[in-house]
């Protein structure tokens, strides 16, 4: 019953925030200059290497084709610790390396969520583990990680968890808050010289549980995605980009200490992204709609944005499709 009624707490606030930011969109709200923007890329190995790439072709186009200067990266724990005493930094540490040679900045987002599905990605021995067990063993992969990148030049912010609170979505155990406090509190004490940054949903979250959390707060914003029961559903038709803003307002966040971490610049398909055809990828992600996404990224007022897909706009430059790839190059040599 208390599960229930926080739900439909949840919901209604949902709802006011919408009818709130859609009569404030059309009295009060004005576009932010597109110069007044700083334009970054979520970028994922495990993603360049499913779409058929070496990772480090993707990464290497990005800074010196695209000119990419700020970088979300994802920190894999199952990648970077694939057996219980042995880490593996190569990888990494590479990145990291190339970064600073570009002077690029990066966010690292660690923990066991982190972007990409299935968001969490335990290493296989962990998952055997006890529940205190594989918490103890988190922590530690926290603590060596931190230790390992935090007077590195190129580091700017450490992420801590992705969207925690999203339960809804991705193949991960039912959120723990005071788990992801000890893994904040721990960051902070071995790396007080860099701030923290913690996400949430932008379409399904209030932020009221995430705000307060790190020093910034990152949000993920989609416009078009695919649904099982109802095709696609076009958030572009009832959230407006007031929405946003409303709810920095309301959890008394600063606009300057939240960062569009996730902006949709890749299609959501049904299927497997490499098991649908390109046509109709282009229902949730054409070139018009890429344009349509920075427009709108940019009337919510918040001036850092990540782009979210851009191991994608590789791909289908391979596949005879340029465009996405020529579109990004203009904001990033801007």
């Amino acid at each position: 019953m208390k599960k229930r009624v926080k739900q439909i707490i949840f919901w209604v606030a949902i709802v006011l925030i919408l009818l709130v930011a859609a009569w404030y969109s059309l009295f009060f709200f004005n576009f932010t200059p597109a110069s007044e923007n700083t334009y970054g890329v979520s970028f994922a190995s495990a993603q360049a290497e499913y779409l058929g790439f070496d990772a480090k072709e993707v990464y290497s186009a990005l800074l010196d084709d695209l000119g990419v200067k700020n970088l979300r990266i994802s920190v894999y724990w199952n990648r970077l610790q694939p057996q219980k005493d042995k880490y593996d930094f190569s990888e990494l540490d590479w990145q990291m390396d190339q970064a600073q040679k570009h002077n690029a900045s990066v966010i690292l987002a660690i923990g066991r969520r982190v972007p990409r599905w299935p968001e969490c990605h335990s290493p296989t021995w962990a998952k055997n583990l006890s529940k205190q067990e594989e918490e103890n063993a988190l922590l530690s992969y926290l603590e060596t990680v931190v230790l390992h990148y935090k007077n590195r030049p190129a580091l700017r912010i450490w992420q801590v968890e992705n969207e925690p609170f999203l339960d809804l979505f991705g193949e991960c155990p039912r959120h723990d808050k005071k788990l992801l406090k000890k893994e904040i509190n721990l960051v902070e004490k071995l790396d007080p010289n860099h701030p923290t940054m913690v996400t949430d949903s932008g379409e399904f979250g209030t932020w009221a549980r995430t705000h307060g959390l790190g020093e910034y707060l990152g949000t993920s914003i989609y416009r078009i995605v695919a649904e099982w029961w109802s095709g696609y559903v076009k958030y572009g038709g009832f959230i407006p980009p007031a929405f946003y803003p409303i709810k920095a307002w309301l959890v008394q966040k600063p606009m300057d200490q939240i960062i569009i971490s996730e902006l949709q610049a890749e299609p959501w398909t049904r299927k497997e992204l490499l098991k649908t055809s390109i046509q109709e990828q282009f229902k949730s992600m054409s070139l018009k709609q890429f344009k349509k996404n920075i427009v709108f990224a940019q009337r919510t007022g918040f001036t850092e944005i990540y782009f979210w897909g851009a191991e994608w706009w590789y791909w289908m430059k391979s596949q005879d499709h340029p465009e996405f790839w020529e579109e990004a190059r203009k904001l990033f040599m801007h």
